[in-house]
């Protein structure tokens, strides 16, 4: 069936490609995810193979975020006026294949050089991934009805949590017993089968779709948004999550490995990520039951945000001052519970604030994000490099989380400003 509206007319997924495309984007963005986290797994491993300092590590770490910010917006626009499923096969194309061929990139090259062949390799692979997000809410909002679209897109991004189990899982097991150079290989052939994958289902869906036709009124009006409060709120509320999310995940490992080495690391690299599985779940159930029971979109997303502000900061100061392991283990479980809310909250907040322009808000809103993921991971190596404290990290993460929840519990909105 063929739906129009004032702008252009699409093809809307029926209940069978739902779940087909539900299925793909669960799985790509697991893929996602296992090919992000694979190298702060490594990290440890590789770094003292070749003698990296922790402002190295740290380097190497926040240099993905370096690509990832530069594409999101470009991202976003891009999948709003071509399609989102044709960019996302492009960016998946560009990540698989970085992952892939990122053992031969750190030793084909001199120690001199090295951190800066691996820093520009993350970077593009960063770069690539940045469009991934964007593109996926430009193609839920392109092939489903308004009503489905938030929930569909909470699922889907999901599979951040699956992907990152999957490290902690099979990356683990395949580096205990194999090399750090068999794990990306393996993550990156997954990947780029995946990739043939969606190209399928992508020239299939096209075959099927009617040509999407554009007018200036599809235009982002980006000086009408900037002055909107409720967006700012989310881009702030954003980021000062992504800089507790990205910061654990690029560093947690290492923590972990300097400060209780006597830790397997599998336990360390999956039983906290797979916390984040049934909040996701669980923020999504109470969002659409707060909705259904007269609640209002703004007091829902505002309820299920602060709780993941209140999991996380909470956990933070714990994790600052215990000396235990299995405390450790405990409160970093808590803090990546409290993550999945957000999937809930901020992350479907661009499709009530601007649906028309959903994949072009989000994009900017995630470059945004994204800062905190070169700047904050960054940053740690550099406090534990002059002060050898985990807990000025930590509090340093928990003024941020309070920062963001201040702001959006005051600011934030569910309703349309676009």
């Amino acid at each position: 069936m063929l739906t129009y509206d004032n702008i252009h007319f699409n093809y809307h997924w029926t209940r069978k490609e739902r779940f087909k495309w539900g299925l793909i984007l669960l799985s790509g963005t697991s893929l996602v995810y296992a090919s992000r986290t694979s190298v702060p797994l490594l990290v440890p491993v590789i770094g003292k193979e070749r003698g990296w300092s922790k402002t190295d590590s740290g380097m190497i770490l926040s240099s993905f975020f370096w690509g990832y910010t530069l594409t999101q917006v470009l991202g976003g626009y891009l999948s709003d006026r071509l399609g989102g499923q044709r960019i996302l096969t492009v960016a998946a194309v560009g990540w698989g294949l970085s992952t892939l061929f990122l053992p031969e990139i750190i030793d084909n090259f001199s120690d001199y050089y090295s951190i800066h062949f691996i820093v520009l390799a993350r970077m593009i692979n960063g770069a690539f991934q940045g469009v991934h997000f964007p593109s996926m809410i430009s193609l839920t909002s392109q092939r489903l009805i308004e009503s489905e679209r938030a929930s569909f897109f909470s699922l889907v991004t999901s599979g951040s949590a699956v992907g990152t189990v999957l490290t902690g899982t099979l990356g683990s097991y395949v580096l205990e017993n194999y090399t750090w150079h068999t794990v990306l290989r393996v993550f990156g052939l997954v990947s780029v089968a995946w990739t043939i994958l969606v190209f399928y289902y992508s020239t299939l869906l096209n075959g099927r779709s009617s040509t999407v036709k554009h007018t200036s009124s599809n235009r982002l009006p980006i000086r009408e948004l900037i002055t909107k409060p409720p967006f700012w709120a989310c881009l702030i509320g954003h980021a000062c999550q992504n800089n507790c999310f990205f910061v654990l995940l690029s560093w947690m490992p290492t923590y972990f490995h300097d400060t209780f080495p006597e830790v397997k690391s599998w336990i360390v690299n999956m039983v906290p990520w797979l916390a984040s599985l049934p909040s996701i779940f669980i923020g999504r159930v109470i969002s659409d039951k707060l909705i259904k029971t007269g609640y209002s979109v703004t007091a829902t997303r505002k309820i299920i945000q602060t709780t993941c502000f209140t999991l996380q900061a909470v956990n933070l100061l714990f994790l600052a001052v215990t000396d235990a392991p299995e405390k450790a283990i405990l409160y970093l479980t808590l803090i990546i519970a409290g993550s999945g809310f957000h999937n809930s909250a901020i992350i479907v907040n661009p499709s009530d604030l601007a649906p028309k322009h959903s994949g072009s808000v989000f994009g900017i809103m995630n470059t945004i994000g994204a800062i905190p993921g070169f700047l904050g991971v960054y940053l740690a190596g550099l406090i534990l490099q002059h002060t050898h404290s985990w807990s000025v990290v930590f509090i340093h993460i928990f003024i941020v989380e309070i920062i963001g929840a201040t702001v959006y519990l005051v600011y934030g909105s569910g309703k349309a400003i676009l």
